[in-house]
């Protein structure tokens, strides 16, 4: 998958230990990984018309989140687990790539409450997968494992989350919202129903950029032809953000049809 390839390209760039590269590709190659969100796609799209959840989508959430993380360490902003002295800049960035791939997992039973089913299908993968990469290093793996299941539970943007680690995830998955998420549902979805703003709100999103900011670590910038794609920027993504800890680092833009950019945070 070709994003598996800008994920691995883009941790190089923090200049971090192998064990990074390693987790990533631990969990980005592992077939029960795979099986779980191949299933949980298909309960998503075939079965309640919904928008991708699977693969592609939480690839796409974890390069955002990579892209996000490498603009705060820029900036200088401490990481929660930095600012409390309770672990490294690597350690964060090892629970954003953990609660990044594997956040939707729950999808796979339903819906309702799929954020707290993916974490417990999430924790005995981390434990598996943390051990292999840091052995006894008991304190780094039960810090890392605990920051990527609150990323996990507090995706959704509907609970309260207290790091700037899950505050990243949540917005990383606001933001993929272009139309080549919303495209499958929308072949196969049948009659217009209720739930489907989603799918033709996404479907007019052009392009969202995520780059340095003006006044802040990050601006994020969203593209759009139509201005049903608002519903996507001010009740999914804006909510997100105003929900999380990662507000004070972000600026967010709209865009229709090439026009003046409104600025909402």
């Amino acid at each position: 998958m070709a994003l598996d390839g800008k994920i691995l390209e883009r941790l190089k760039t923090f200049h971090l230990s192998e064990r990074i590269k390693q987790l990533a590709e631990k969990i980005l190659y592992d077939g029960e990984i795979q099986a779980m969100q191949e299933y949980a796609n298909t309960v998503s799209i075939v079965r309640l018309k919904f928008n991708d959840h699977g693969p592609v989508h939480t690839r796409t959430v974890a390069h955002n989140a990579l892209i996000m993380m490498d603009l705060i360490r820029r900036a200088g902003v401490k990481t929660s687990l930095e600012a409390e002295e309770a672990g490294s800049f690597e350690d964060s960035l090892a629970a954003v790539i953990c609660g990044s791939l594997l956040h939707d997992l729950g999808m796979a039973i339903g819906r309702q409450d799929h954020e707290l089913h993916s974490t417990y299908l999430a924790q005995p993968i981390l434990d598996r997968i943390l051990r292999d990469v840091y052995g006894t290093e008991h304190q780094k793996i039960i810090i890392i494992r605990s920051l990527a299941l609150e990323a996990i539970a507090g995706h959704m943007g509907n609970r309260s989350i207290y790091s700037l680690e899950a505050g990243i995830v949540q917005v990383a998955d606001g933001c993929d919202m272009k139309k080549g998420r919303a495209r499958i549902p929308l072949a196969i979805g049948g009659s217009p129903r209720v739930g489907d703003i989603h799918q033709y709100s996404a479907n007019s999103i052009e392009e969202l950029t995520i780059g340095p900011g003006k006044e802040k670590p990050i601006s994020i910038r969203v593209d759009m032809s139509s201005e049903v794609g608002l519903f996507q920027v001010e009740e999914v993504l804006l909510n997100k953000i105003a929900a999380g800890t990662a507000k004070s680092y972000i600026e967010l833009y709209a865009v229709l049809n090439g026009g003046s950019p409104k600025r909402y945070l």
